[in-house]
């Protein structure tokens, strides 16, 4: 399997400057959002508008068509063009469809990419976090979004990310692990994943959920790359392991249906048979199965 990070992760391509400097400069933001060249994406429950010809791409609206209600600052580009993010009903805009992450995340161009993954993790945040954890009182959107304070307590509450090893696991003879999860179809198979736990480095939680999962220790973990998941707040860390030695899989039956071991010519006659669905390439699990096989898997979807 080839050495070195992964070089393409489909949510992980965002092109913008942040400028986290402008978030509490109220002046410079009232200019950015009275500039006609600024540019609006508003969100709807994870979606926005997404014209399709002749490839995907945000349809964004300058400041005076974007509903009334809290606005982010999502960055400014190389020309200088702002751009922000607010939740509401989605423009009318012909041509146009709503389109989510899942669907679209790896058809839109790099930048889009970024401020679809960006206002989408901001507006579940701010839907799900409106109250103070300390006192109740609700709280208030502060620094361009990526604040809420309490007025109650003076409290500031940033956005929760929550931290998600992946891996990819072969053998001696360089198989794939792959499993299925209780509420999967049967025609799905995906490597091993799980949530880091408190006081627990992330090659610790590569090795703890592997053995909790099917009852393999590991070796030789190695980090190839992340990307965040905003469905609805994981930050994906990719890495492969090596299974240490011989030992049967023994499936934690409340996590894993089934596990195997598959070499490549394995899995391309699984899918050509139709027994797995290719992933497609949106997550970090399908590109580090696509860098053990060494291309595209057979059949792969757009998405």
């Amino acid at each position: 399997m080839t050495e070195g990070p992964l070089e393409w992760l489909a949510l992980a391509r965002g092109t913008l400057d942040r400028v986290a400097l402008h978030r509490r400069d109220d002046a410079w933001l009232e200019t950015a959002w009275s500039d006609p060249g600024t540019r609006v994406l508003v969100v709807e429950d994870g979606r926005a508008p997404v014209s399709y010809e002749p490839r995907p791409a945000l349809a964004l609206v300058p400041p005076e068509r974007a509903p009334d209600g809290d606005r982010w600052l999502l960055g400014v580009d190389d020309d200088g063009t702002a751009y922000f993010g607010t939740s509401g009903p989605l423009p009318e805009i012909e041509g146009t469809r709503p389109g989510g992450l899942r669907r679209v995340g790896a058809l839109l161009g790099d930048r889009d990419s970024g401020l679809l993954t960006h206002a989408v993790a901001l507006e579940h945040w701010h839907r799900s976090n409106r109250y103070c954890p300390r006192c109740g009182t609700e709280t208030r959107p502060a620094s361009a979004g990526h604040v809420r304070v309490c007025p109650e307590d003076g409290s500031q509450h940033f956005p929760r990310v929550d931290p998600a090893v992946i891996m990819l696991v072969t053998d001696e003879a360089d198989r794939i692990l792959l499993a299925r999860g209780p509420q999967w179809p049967a025609d799905r198979r995906s490597i091993l994943a799980g949530f880091v736990e408190p006081g627990e480095s992330l090659e610790q939680a590569v090795a703890r959920e592997v053995k909790e999962e099917v009852g393999v220790p590991v070796r030789d973990v190695r980090y190839l790359g992340s990307q965040p998941w905003p469905l609805p707040q994981s930050l994906m860390l990719g890495f492969t392991a090596r299974a240490d030695g011989d030992v049967p899989l023994s499936p934690d039956p409340e996590e894993i249906t089934d596990a195997a071991w598959y070499t490549r010519d394995e899995l391309r006659a699984a899918i050509e048979a139709g027994d797995i669905v290719a992933p497609g390439p949106l997550s970090i699990a399908a590109q580090l199965i696509m860098r053990w096989y060494g291309g595209d898997l057979p059949r792969m979807p757009d998405f």
